[in-house]
Formats: structure tokens, sequence, C-alpha cells
């Protein structure tokens, strides 16, 4: 037979959070490739222009924009800009966020002499406000674009938002506590948004990566000559398919739950793309 669809998204404008990292990059240069108009979001104005500048470069349509996810007035300034030159919103990619040393532990397991006095960057060490800080950029950083850029959506009855979990929220990691628990709150902030959403024609779905290297991981799971380091083999041995995950492997998933041809009936769920990795139980 044959597929009853084409990924058209002509005349749809997609904005992109953290559009200009590695991974929210590859999916902003999907989303133009498929037709849509796409506003790329970052903190740093330059690296949302790089993107930019390669998507108008192959053709497609786009606009970088220095935006915080966590301050209202900026976001609420790129959304009138991205209304003014390409309309409002119909596809939201909240892909903003992080983790921070501050809400991290030294050591996988808490030991006898780390209760010792000085032993340092323990448990009982972790700095509230790192912890905060963490919290606050993935899940209020999802939370505030949401507002901004849905009461458009909601306003022309219908789009479509896309969250970014990370298979901490399926099994939380050692080590960081902060970060897998912000994303624990990001899979369930999909299911109620998506409940919320509903009678209005939004749909509201998260992928949840499995382990890709960024410019945030890389010197935690590679050594400078590229091998693995003790946590980044850790991951691998827990990965079935053996490797990490390219930034391209998530374009599937991607435009399967943007387009509504696709995906209209899909709404509240967390879609894995992590070789794996959420299914092993370690043998």
């Amino acid at each position: 037979m044959t597929v009853p669809f084409q990924i058209d998204l002509s005349g749809k404008v997609a904005v992109v959070t953290g559009g200009g990292g590695i991974l929210c990059s590859v999916m902003a240069e999907a989303l133009a490739e498929c037709g849509a108009k796409v506003a790329i979001l970052d903190l740093r104005e330059e690296n949302a222009r790089k993107v930019a500048d390669r998507i108008n470069a192959a053709g497609g349509c786009a606009m970088g924009i220095a935006a915080n996810v966590l301050e209202v007035d900026s976001l609420k300034a790129a959304e009138a800009k991205i209304r003014a030159e390409f309309g409002s919103c119909d596809i939201l990619i909240n892909g903003a966020g992080g983790n921070h040393p501050k809400g991290t532990t030294g050591r996988e397991f808490l030991l006898r002499e780390d209760l010792t006095a000085g032993a340092g960057n323990t448990f009982f060490d972790m700095d509230p406000a790192g912890v905060g800080f963490v919290f606050n950029l993935n899940f209020l950083g999802t939370l505030l674009p949401t507002q901004v850029f849905c009461r458009g959506m909601a306003e022309k009855d219908g789009g479509v938002v896309i969250n970014i979990s990370s298979m901490n929220a399926f099994k939380p990691l050692t080590k960081i506590p902060a970060y897998s628990g912000a994303k624990a709150a990001i899979s369930n902030f999909t299911q109620w948004l998506a409940v919320h959403m509903a009678k209005v024609n939004i749909r509201v779905n998260a992928i949840a990566p499995g382990f890709f290297l960024t410019d945030q991981n890389r010197t935690l799971l590679t050594n400078p000559d590229g091998s693995l380091t003790a946590r980044g083999n850790t991951i691998l041995a827990h990965t079935p398919m053996g490797h990490f995950g390219k930034p391209e492997d998530l374009i599937g998933a991607l435009l399967f739950l943007v387009d509504k041809n696709a995906s209209g009936f899909v709404n509240g769920v967390v879609l894995p793309v992590d070789g794996a990795f959420s299914a092993f139980s370690g043998v």
C-alpha cells in the first residue's frame, strides 16, 4: 500500500527554544526542510543566528533570536517579533534545559568516610540554589515558553508542543538528582498539559532522548583522546544497541509527533529514543 501522508509543514511556524545547541539545531533544520518557518531561540544570539543562517543558506526560512526561557518579558518580545515576521506559532519545541555542577554529587554512592568534616561534594553539601537553578531551567524553562506561545495556538484552535524529557525521568542516574527530578517533572507536565489543552486542539507530547554526545556531557562521557570515560563505558554497557545516539536519530520521532496526519490521535506520551536503554534491566 501507499503511505497516505507525507510530512509537509508548509505554512507552519515552528519555535525551537535552546535551538543553538547540537540536538535542537538538528530538529530546527528538519522542521525547515519540511517547509516550516522556524524561529530559533537561544540565550546566545550568535548561536541562534548561526543555525538560522544554515537553514536560510539551504533554501529554508528561519530567524535567530536571543531569548531567555526564564524571563517572560524576553519570551514575549521574541513572540512579538516572530508573530510580526512569520505569524503565530504552530509548533513549539521546548528544547532549552541542562544541568549544573551545584546540583550534583561527587560520588555515585554515599560512603561512611564522606560523613567526616571537609569531605565536600556529598549529597549533604548540595547547594539549594544550584538545585533550584536546575529545576527552574528545565521546568520553568518549559512552562514559561508554553504559556507565551500556546496562547496563540489556543486562539486559532490548534497546535503542537514537544517537550524534551530524558532517560533520567525513566531511571534516575547517579550523581545528578536535581536534573533527574527536573526531567521527571517535564514528563509529568507533558501529560498534565496534554489533558489541559485537549479541548483547544493542542497536542502535547515529549521526546526522551537516551545518550547523545553534546557540548554539555562530552567531557563526562569521553576523554580528550576520544576514548570513553568510566561513566561512558557504563552507559554503553546498559544501552543494548551499544552506541550513543546521533542527533539525526531524533528526527523521525520529532516529525512523527508534529505531523497531525501521522500522529493526530497521539497525545500525552513520552517517547524514548534511547537504543533500548529504558527497556534493559541490566541482565
